[in-house]
């Protein structure tokens, strides 16, 4: 069975499940927008503007609310400075995780 075109490509490894994230610093407010069909990304807008490390933390703290976790949690593995980014929550299975981020669209 293929994926959906519009599913978030979820790996677990390592006792984590990592995805991409597309952030959109300097927006009115930070929130989940959906999944990013060409990237299979999940694209966050964040209100933070991306300088000294203030879109990252908010980033963190957007996916940390939306999937019930503490912020400890989550960790950015990839692309610090970009806004294509690898993100690594802990403690959820990757099915609680896919359910957890469509709810909270």
């Amino acid at each position: 069975m293929s994926p959906e075109k519009n599913a978030l490509t979820l790996l677990e490894k390592d006792g984590e499940v990592r995805f991409d994230v597309r952030a959109k610093p300097r927006a009115k407010r930070s929130t989940i927008l959906g999944v990013n069909e060409e990237r299979a990304a999940l694209e966050v807008s964040i209100a933070a503007p991306p300088a000294d490390g203030a879109a990252n933390a908010e980033l963190i703290a957007v996916l940390a609310e939306a999937l019930r976790v503490p912020k400890s949690s989550i960790r950015i593995v990839r692309g610090q400075s970009s806004r294509n980014k690898g993100v690594a929550v802990t403690g959820l299975p990757a099915n609680e995780v896919r359910e957890r981020l469509a709810r909270a669209r």
